[in-house]
């Protein structure tokens, strides 16, 4: 089997395995993709997205600002996760990071299953809302030396900025001890493990 194909076949296995799952938010399954900056989370959600037949993603990316980098919990309640619940397909707010503004809006139909991705999309806050949290096994500091790349020498002052903030979050809000499946990255695509969750 060639590395597409392997990687389409664990993929499928997981689209299968989430949209088992009981619905979580309304009638929606809302699953979590979590992990260090730079560990492939928008790459991978897209790719099982795929997988899912076009399942919605909402990006905490979107969400976050340049002022509240983990203040967005609020804002996801109210403009997600609360018309989610009740069976309405969901509007939220755009930050631009280029005009540092809210600037558009997207649209997150009412899916049987939902993917929430970006760095804390497992938090404590948002836990009681999600059928799964999924979080991408990569080490913290090879991610944020990917993520350095990916952006180029322009961004250094923001990683500086991201990397203490992200740091904080994660000592006072970890994610991964409540993931149910960890997500490894291998040559020739992805393999899906047990979370601590499965394990306990």
């Amino acid at each position: 089997m060639d590395q597409h194909h392997a990687r389409s076949a664990t993929l499928a296995r997981l689209a299968a395995r989430l949209r088992a799952l009981p619905p979580s938010c309304g009638p929606v399954r809302l699953v979590a993709v979590d992990g260090h900056a730079g560990s492939g989370k928008s790459t991978f959600a897209a790719r099982l997205s795929e997988a899912l037949d076009g399942a919605p993603v909402v990006h905490l990316d979107d969400l976050a600002t340049h002022e509240e980098f983990f203040g967005w919990t609020g804002r996801l309640r109210e403009q997600v996760l609360e018309p989610l619940g009740r069976g309405v397909a969901a509007r939220y707010a755009v930050y631009d990071w280029t005009a540092s503004r809210f600037a558009t809006f997207a649209r997150v139909p009412c899916a049987p299953v939902v993917l929430i991705e970006g760095v804390g999309a497992g938090r404590l806050e948002v836990r009681p809302f999600l059928a799964g949290l999924v979080w991408m096994e990569f080490p913290r500091n090879h991610s944020w030396e990917r993520g350095r790349h990916r952006d180029g020498p322009e961004l250094h002052g923001f990683w500086q900025g991201w990397t203490r903030a992200e740091a904080d979050h994660f000592a006072a809000d970890p994610s991964r001890p409540f993931a149910d499946l960890l997500v490894l990255q291998r040559s020739d695509g992805y393999e899906v493990l047990p979370g601590p969750m499965c394990r306990s």
